[in-house]
């Protein structure tokens, strides 16, 4: 069932089941491009959390006593669905988030290959035998946590899930998975693959509601094992505070400011261009987006005019429309942030040297803008922009990039271009990030970790490390014999 914009009928899915709720409240869906209303969302009541914890209770006992082997293959065939249906969920990823349909096609891809590593790293999740006094078998087992409240975001509506989905699933867990009321056609779409794939009922179960409500009674469940979450830095603190009250491990992904510094050796217009490709990715609604540019002196200017020319050649529009290589905002919220941390840094002395404003009446379309004669009290620089906002900043010497770049409470991920290894090893040594890209603006890959430091979070996400969370490591000493 769809709507007249070719948008699906949006449903939870509990036990099994899919189902619109017992509380009759809904949210409207709304098409960034457009400002329309595209549909509406079931916000659950607290009987549908507490049905989702229960189904998620029978769900983990289920899905821990299946063979490993039979998990790899439901959840390989699960990806191969997602494979086949990535142009359909990147089109409505498109509708309902506003990326372009190349790039939304893209992540739904990805999710599946997500999906695909985690399967396989199912079948490593390795104990060990430790030599030990004669008559004594020592040994340490790994076994899945439990159920996990999950939450995420709206910018990726497809990879957000996926990783927290595909990570708690290989481990043997079971979810309840709170995604967001802003893009939750693509996640029932994601879990429309699992349900076609045969995962068992209750092991993954999908709710929408309102955030506070739907928080507070997933966490404090005694149901719930692991608290897994990707957002905002505050937003995380208040949960990760919530599951330390009833004694919950949690993995919180959080938002970061990453610096880019441009050393004095680097070639400035490729890294300017570079820079520029990851700045307007997903219209710089990214947690790892390069958001703050630190350019040696010597090669201020020429950075900031390749940024510009580059800036200046992205073709923002309805991100359906053929050629569009930057879609809207997602959310109103954010074009007003854009347009307020614009208006601050301009009035602090900063100059525009493109864009720096909406462009159309309706949609949230804000244009690429590069903003130079930053001071240091600007907001954009404290606040993570998380929109197609670059300020460009001088630095003199290494020294002083290294502390700028490590001010702020943020440590997600930082970028740097040198063509210098003893330079570039520094880096590596000084920086303060979890996330360190050098000579390029690489995004997360599902064969290594990411994850953040400082107020970014803690924890892993990607690589082997992504099961760590969702598994409990237990030392077993087996007395042999009388």
């Amino acid at each position: 069932m769809t709507t007249d914009h070719g948008y699906p009928a949006v449903r939870m899915h509990i036990a099994g089941e899919w189902c619109q709720g017992g509380s009759g409240r809904t949210a409207p869906v709304v098409d960034p491009a457009t400002e329309e209303t595209i549909g509406t969302v079931p916000l659950a009541s607290a009987a549908d959390l507490d049905r989702a914890l229960d189904a998620a209770a029978e769900g983990f006992r289920v899905w821990r006593d299946t063979p490993v082997v039979r998990r790899t293959e439901i959840l390989h065939t699960a990806a191969g669905l997602l494979a086949e249906r990535a142009g359909e969920v990147g089109r409505i990823m498109t509708l309902e988030q506003g990326k372009p349909l190349a790039e939304a096609t893209g992540e739904a891809r990805r999710a599946a290959d997500t999906l695909r590593w985690h399967a396989d790293d199912a079948r490593r999740a390795y104990g060990r035998i430790i030599p030990s006094a004669p008559g004594i078998l020592l040994s340490v087992r790994r076994e899945p946590i439990g159920p996990v409240a999950a939450f995420v975001p709206w910018n990726f509506p497809a990879g957000g899930p996926m990783r927290k989905i595909s990570s708690a699933l290989s481990a043997g867990c079971s979810l309840v998975l709170k995604a967001s009321e802003e893009t939750p056609a693509t996640a029932m779409e994601l879990v429309r693959c699992f349900a076609d794939a045969g995962l068992p009922a209750g092991v993954l179960n999908l709710v929408f509601g309102e955030p506070a409500e739907v928080s507070a009674r997933l966490i404090a469940s005694p149901v719930t094992r692991l608290v897994a979450f990707t957002g905002s830095v505050p937003v995380g603190k208040l949960l990760a505070a919530r599951a330390g009250e009833v004694m919950k491990p949690s993995l919180m992904e959080l938002g970061g400011h990453a610096p880019v510094l441009v050393c004095a050796d680097a070639d400035p217009v490729q890294a300017a261009r570079r820079s520029a490709r990851a700045k307007f990715a997903n219209a710089g609604q990214v947690c790892t987006s390069p958001s703050r540019f630190l350019v040696h002196e010597s090669l201020a200017e020429e950075f900031t005019a390749a940024f510009v020319k580059a800036a200046e050649e992205v073709v923002v529009g309805d991100g359906l429309a053929e050629g569009t290589t930057m879609g809207p905002l997602a959310n109103e919220r954010r074009l007003r942030a854009m347009e307020r941390l614009t208006a601050d840094a301009v009035a602090h002395g900063a100059e525009v040297r493109t864009g720096g404003e909406r462009l159309g009446r309706a949609g949230y379309f804000f244009a690429p803008t590069v903003l130079t004669d930053v001071p240091a009290q600007a907001a954009v620089l404290h606040e993570e922009p998380f929109g197609p906002l670059a300020p460009i900043v001088p630095f003199t010497g290494l020294d002083e990039a290294l502390r700028t770049a490590n001010a702020l409470p943020y440590g997600l991920a930082a970028y740097a271009f040198t063509e210098s290894a003893a330079t570039a090893e520094r880096l590596v040594r000084e920086l303060e990030a979890g996330i360190l890209s050098v000579n390029h603006c690489g995004g997360s890959v599902h064969e290594a970790p990411s994850g953040g430091v400082k107020d970014s979070g803690y924890g892993r996400e990607g690589g082997p490390e992504a099961l760590d969370a969702y598994l409990v490591t237990k030392r077993v000493s087996h007395l042999l014999g009388p």
